[in-house]
């Protein structure tokens, strides 16, 4: 009978036990170099385990599965655990999500985890943790060889990442964790077609070392800009100080993270002394000419009219001039080319814009000097290059006699109507005055104060209920920023960093009036299922998210003033469709 209520107390806390599925992380906060464990346990046997997407990092090691079971006291305990080991691919906080099992027909999942991953850091190694990979921090570098550090604006330099490794270690493969990121800097990467490893001295010793990445760089505006550093995972080869039976050292597979550390540029703004008032941003050496495709023609025929620079320089960061040509000359849209290299040197080659121009009247017809400025990187001194007047020659044709008309008009005499000051009618007033007691504005003053009460009243309800009402206050409130930076852009339309810092604003104001929502709620993709689910065409979101993603990129990108009133009149056209289609 004991025995019988031992095992029916037994079989109770069984029954009673709670089933017990976490995640447990080594550590919540690492650097972007760092690596970290993750346990999934459990205390029951689940099955259908599935492990989360683990978006943000990136699996070095795993699952490796283990199971434990054990008897104390009469009681089991069992224990089973998959285990990752992770290397973070981006800063930020990371969020791990849930995992989860199936246990006797039910599920059940893991809570989320936040990781915080922080700017690469030392890794001194920690020589009673078993789990830390061999050490190889005095073998292996990411270096990033910058040509120079404090530039001017639009004057190229260049950023060349080697990997330096020293004679004891291999390396098998790499990576990458996180691109490097040039914020305020148009920059250009040039091919590594094969990796190829040469022998070189660093820190006064003899590495090998193989060249993964080069990038040209052309900043955009002064000051301090930094460039966010690249991180790679690589995999190598480390000697041990066991032996094979055959007495060859043995070797140890293992990943090392490294990076390469921000840098930062001292950008110099171009001198103001002796800068030219046409100067448009053109930096280095050029050679520059206005060409025409023929200088006599017929009425009827078009000539070409090439305006071109050639040299080396920020060749895709300038416009050139355009030519002011007779009225006479009907001249169209220029038609844009480029044939520009970019070697590690910087951009080399040649820009033209070609007009074509047809003439109207016969004639004589001249074509004004062009001007074109740069700042020569070799003397720090701004230059000018004029190009020759060309004349051009209409031999056949009609004759222009617009001047002549207007020439005639000037000498035509207008006859003064001789008796305007005589009246065909008149109207004549009482010399009595009317008496003011009595008449229609004695009574509409009198009872003025009466009808003005009531209106009084209902205006003041009327205000009371806008007041009131917070949520239609702040839509308005959001039209009006809407209208005022579409406004501001308009106005900004000549100068591309403040256009698009109003266009963006504009955007997002209208959203908000829209589809009332706060500023924590616009993400790409909460925006697309919003506008989705209001019937907004699927062709017309997408526009709008381009246009939204696409102003901070265009204030430092290059930009003519033909792209900037096209993204103007884009944004006008799908606010308008927007306010069609949203119910």
């Amino acid at each position: 009978m004991k025995h019988f209520l031992v095992f029916i107390l037994l079989s109770c806390q069984a029954i009673i036990a709670q089933v017990q599925f976490e995640a447990r992380v080594s550590k919540t906060t690492l650097g972007l170099n760092e690596r970290m464990r993750i346990d999934f346990f459990m205390n029951i046997d689940g099955d259908n385990f599935n492990q989360p997407s683990f978006e943000g990092f990136h699996i070095v090691a795993g699952p490796s599965q283990s199971v434990s079971q054990s008897w104390i006291n009469g009681r089991s305990t069992f224990e089973k655990f998959y285990s990752y080991f992770l290397v973070p691919t981006q800063k930020g906080v990371i969020t791990i999500k849930s995992a989860t099992i199936e246990y006797e027909g039910k599920i059940y999942k893991t809570t989320p985890i936040k990781i915080n991953v922080t700017d690469a850091v030392q890794q001194p190694r920690d020589p009673n943790d078993n789990n830390a990979p061999v050490s190889a921090d005095n073998n292996l570098y990411l270096v990033a060889e910058i040509s120079k550090t404090n530039p001017y604006i639009n004057e190229p330099i260049t950023v060349v990442y080697k990997l330096y490794f020293s004679y004891n270690i291999g390396i098998t493969n790499f990576k990458e964790l996180s691109k490097p990121k040039y914020n305020n800097f148009w920059s250009q990467n040039i091919d590594v077609k094969q990796l190829t490893v040469e022998e070189g001295m660093f820190k006064g010793e003899r590495y090998r070392y193989a060249v993964l990445r080069k990038t040209v760089l052309y900043p955009q505006k002064s000051g301090k800009l930094e460039i966010e550093p690249l991180s790679l995972d690589i995999d190598v080869q480390l000697p041990s100080n066991r032996r094979d039976m055959f007495g060859r050292q043995l070797i140890i597979e293992d990943s090392k993270n490294v990076s390469a550390g921000s840098k930062t540029i001292n950008v110099k703004a171009l001198p103001e002394a002796g800068k030219p008032a046409d100067f448009t941003g053109a930096v280095g050496r050029f050679d520059f000419k206005v060409t025409p495709s023929k200088t006599s023609l017929k009425n009827g025929e078009s000539l070409d009219l090439v305006i071109s620079a050639t040299g080396k320089g920020n060749l895709k960061l300038f416009t050139l001039p355009k030519p002011v040509v007779p009225n006479a000359l009907e001249m169209y849209d220029a038609v844009h080319t480029e044939k520009v290299d970019t070697p590690l040197s910087g951009m080399t080659g040649k820009i033209a814009d070609s007009y074509t121009i047809v003439p109207q009247y016969k004639g004589n017809y001249p074509i004004k000097p062009l001007q074109f400025s740069y700042f020569d990187l070799e003397s720090n001194s701004y230059k000018t290059i004029s190009s020759p007047e060309i004349m051009i020659t209409v031999l056949e044709g009609p004759t222009d006699t617009r001047t002549a008309n207007n020439n005639a008009s000037k000498n035509t005499v207008i006859v003064p109507e001789q008796f305007k000051y005589i009246k065909s009618k008149t109207s004549l007033v009482s010399t009595v005055p009317d008496d003011f007691l009595g008449s229609n504005l004695f009574y509409g003053l009198l009872f003025l104060p009466f009808l003005l009460v009531p209106i009084i009243i209902l205006a003041k309800k009327k205000k009371e209920a806008i007041d009131s009402d917070v949520f239609g206050n702040r839509i308005k409130a959001n039209n009006r920023l809407a209208k005022k930076y579409l406004s501001e852009a308009k106005k900004q339309i000549a100068n591309k960093e403040p256009f698009y810092v109003a266009l963006e604003k504009a955007m997002h104001n209208f959203l908000k009036a829209k589809l009332h929502i706060e500023t924590s709620e616009m993400s790409k993709e909460n925006i697309q299922e919003i506008l989705l689910s209001k019937n907004a065409k699927p062709e017309t979101v997408t526009d709008f998210i381009n246009l939204t993603e696409n102003c901070e990129f265009a204030r430092y990108a290059p930009a003519s003033s033909t792209a900037i009133q096209d993204d103007f009149n884009k944004a006008v056209l799908i606010i308008a469709d927007l306010e069609k289609q949203i119910s």
